[in-house]
């Protein structure tokens, strides 16, 4: 078997990288470790980290087609980001302007979460640590 040691990023196409930037890391709390405009590709590239991990690769590419599936198709379903409190975690969404799902109940696990989307539609989740 494959020895993986752990997820070393996640890549993301925004539709408009200025606005996608600003939601990840003046909303959500991401910081902008490296960022660099390629020519070739009339393309932004933003290394994003978490707590100083490295966790997301943000891009913009010129007339990148919109995202064609809902969260329930098969792929990637969503994003998820552990928070101490859900509660309180959305609230702070819901007064920058980010509009959440009410707070559910995993019945599995007994922990409480929400949904939310970035600003292209990208489905994100809060779950409770």
């Amino acid at each position: 078997m494959l020895k993986l040691n752990q997820v070393h990023h996640i890549a993301i196409i925004a539709s408009d990288y200025p606005r996608s930037k600003a939601f990840y890391c003046d909303i959500l709390g991401f910081t902008l470790l490296d960022e660099v405009y390629r020519e070739a590709r009339d393309s932004w590239k933003g290394d994003l980290a978490l707590h100083g991990q490295y966790l997301i690769e943000l891009f913009s590419f010129p007339a990148a087609p919109a995202r064609i599936t809902q969260p329930e198709a098969q792929g990637l379903r969503h994003l998820a980001f552990s928070v101490d409190d859900v509660a309180s975690a959305r609230a702070q969404l819901e007064a920058s302007g980010v509009s959440c799902e009410p707070v559910r109940v995993d019945p599995l696990t007994g922990k409480h979460f929400t949904f939310f989307t970035d600003p292209d539609g990208l489905p994100l989740e809060l779950y409770q640590a």
